[in-house]
């Protein structure tokens, strides 16, 4: 009977001290390197945001449940709360890896050089041990510990599911407005697969869809709008002796254009010949270009003064005359994160359109970047929401995923602007989200939304971006480039009322 209880003992002390072991050296890491672990969490599909509380509350805890364990008198208290925290980060790592759509890092030390499968392994490991501690440890009847164990496990699981949902929610629902849905608008005509999801439009003109493709910068794909016969071909440029980084190719009426942005030069050509000569090669750097006529583009920039967003154009004919400006784009935080948006162009009415991403505004600007109006979506979030941290060691700043995105993509087409969001109104489940892309339809010259639809789409795939010419509309879902028809006498019908 001693040789038992002897035993019993150095096996509870074995993995008291695994345990010991384990959270002080987890929380530690997670101490030392906070800085990332708190960005890491933030990046959680599931806990974004709450990442900045639970980036303190994990290593608390653990430290807490380690502290415990080193005492005999609550060692069975420390191991039944070692035992639901080991369930809660394993069922984490189960929701990780089953149901979101990206796997982050959130771990620290050793750990983080395990793969999600390993370290699930090593977690249920964790838990048996936990669960053979207290049951050789107490004296209590084993259906009793079956049946604690079973609702420690259910309680764990259970916290993290919630923190799984209302996390979702958070960041997509706003009841404070309601859709005017419009079913079954759009009808899916064809698919082809591209077979890489590299690619994004380059233009869509006479009947043809052009595509670039990021990792082979200088070739070029057509393909007719019916999606059944594609050419390739390569564009030829005069300068090949520059440190590119981000090369793209824009198509607009036979003419294209091959710019950087990074590096400051612009290639012409035309669409006969596929070569291009330098256009324009001056001081001027952007991170966003569309084509506004065959002597100009505007551009999204930054200013050389206080590294805030605004807008250019870049023109060109007997000489380069460049004009900014900077008091379209206004500041409520950083001036970089928030007024970040997706800049485009309508042929049809001569205007440009800028929409934010992270506000529920857009602007419609004219051709000598004079704001005609600033239109608002029907979700009705003003503030601006953003989670940015500091980088130290790099000096940069990073966007977390805890920031309220309001706009996702965008596009236009006569006098309509087609915004995509993963925002949900009143009455609209999160299901929807799974099945389909939520597009909402405004018109630039009325200045109203008109309606909404959903572009259901194949399962798994989520849209990358999407382009509208009379009124068909196209679209990039992983490898995979989709055509809809929209239909026109719903859309005429529900535009005059």
């Amino acid at each position: 009977m001693v040789f038992v209880t002897k035993h019993r003992k150095l096996v509870i002390n074995i993995v008291s001290l695994l345990f010991i072991t384990l959270f002080v050296y987890a929380a530690i890491s997670k101490l030392i390197d906070f800085e990332t672990f708190a960005v890491q969490l933030a990046q959680s599909p599931l806990l974004s945001a709450y990442a900045g509380f639970i980036a303190w509350l994990v290593p608390g805890i653990e430290i807490i449940i380690a502290f415990f364990l080193m005492f005999g008198k609550y060692r069975t208290l420390a191991l039944y709360a070692s035992f639901t925290l080991m369930v809660m980060f394993t069922n984490y790592i189960w929701i990780i890896l089953n149901y979101s759509d990206f796997i982050p890092c959130s771990c620290g030390g050793v750990l983080e050089k395990m793969s999600w499968m390993q370290h699930l392994i090593f977690n249920l490991v964790f838990i048996l041990l936990a669960a053979l501690g207290i049951f050789i440890g107490q004296k209590k009847i084993r259906q009793r510990k079956l049946l604690l164990l079973s609702l420690l496990a259910v309680f764990g699981i259970g916290i993290v599911v919630l923190f799984f949902v209302f996390s979702e929610k958070k960041m997509h629902q706003n009841n404070a407005f309601i859709r005017r849905h419009l079913p079954h608008f759009a009808n899916k005509i064809k698919s082809h697969d591209l077979g890489y999801s590299s690619y994004y439009f380059a233009g869509i003109e006479s009947d043809i869809v052009y595509l670039g493709n990021s990792t082979a910068p200088l070739l070029l794909t057509a393909m007719d709008t019916a999606l059944t016969g594609t050419s390739v071909m390569k564009v030829q440029i005069d300068n090949m002796g520059l440190p590119f980084r981000r090369v793209r190719i824009e198509v607009s009426r036979n003419q294209f254009f091959v710019f950087d942005g990074i590096v400051p030069i612009i290639f012409k050509g035309s669409i006969h010949n596929w070569k291009a000569n330098t256009f324009i090669y001056k001081p001027y750097y952007f991170s966003q270009a569309i084509i506004l006529d065959g002597n100009s583009l505007a551009v999204c920039s930054q200013s050389s003064e206080d590294k805030k967003n605004m807008l250019g154009i870049l023109s060109r004919d007997s000489v380069f005359r460049p004009i900014y400006n900077p008091l379209l784009l206004r500041s409520e935080n950083d001036g970089v994160f928030d007024t970040d948006g997706q800049l485009l162009w309508n042929n049809s009415l001569k205007k440009l359109i800028y929409m934010y991403y992270y506000r529920n505004k857009f602007l419609v600007v004219d051709e000598n970047l004079e704001l005609i109006y600033q239109g608002k979506t029907i979700d009705t979030v003003n503030q601006v929401s953003l989670d940015i941290t500091n980088l130290k060691r790099s000096g940069k700043k990073k966007l977390n995923p805890n920031t309220i995105t309001i706009n996702n993509n965008a596009a236009t087409d006569k006098n309509l602007l087609f915004i995509q969001t993963d925002r949900l109104g009143k009455f609209e489940s999160n299901r929807i989200l799974e099945e389909a892309e939520i597009i909402d339809v405004y018109d630039i010259d009325k200045k109203t939304y008109v309606f909404s639809f959903y572009l259901y789409r194949p399962s798994n795939l989520h849209m990358r971006s999407f382009m509208v010419r009379d009124l068909k509309l196209y679209a990039l879902m992983g490898s995979k480039l989709i055509s809809y028809k929209l239909d026109t006498k719903m859309l005429e019908y529900n535009s005059n009322e």
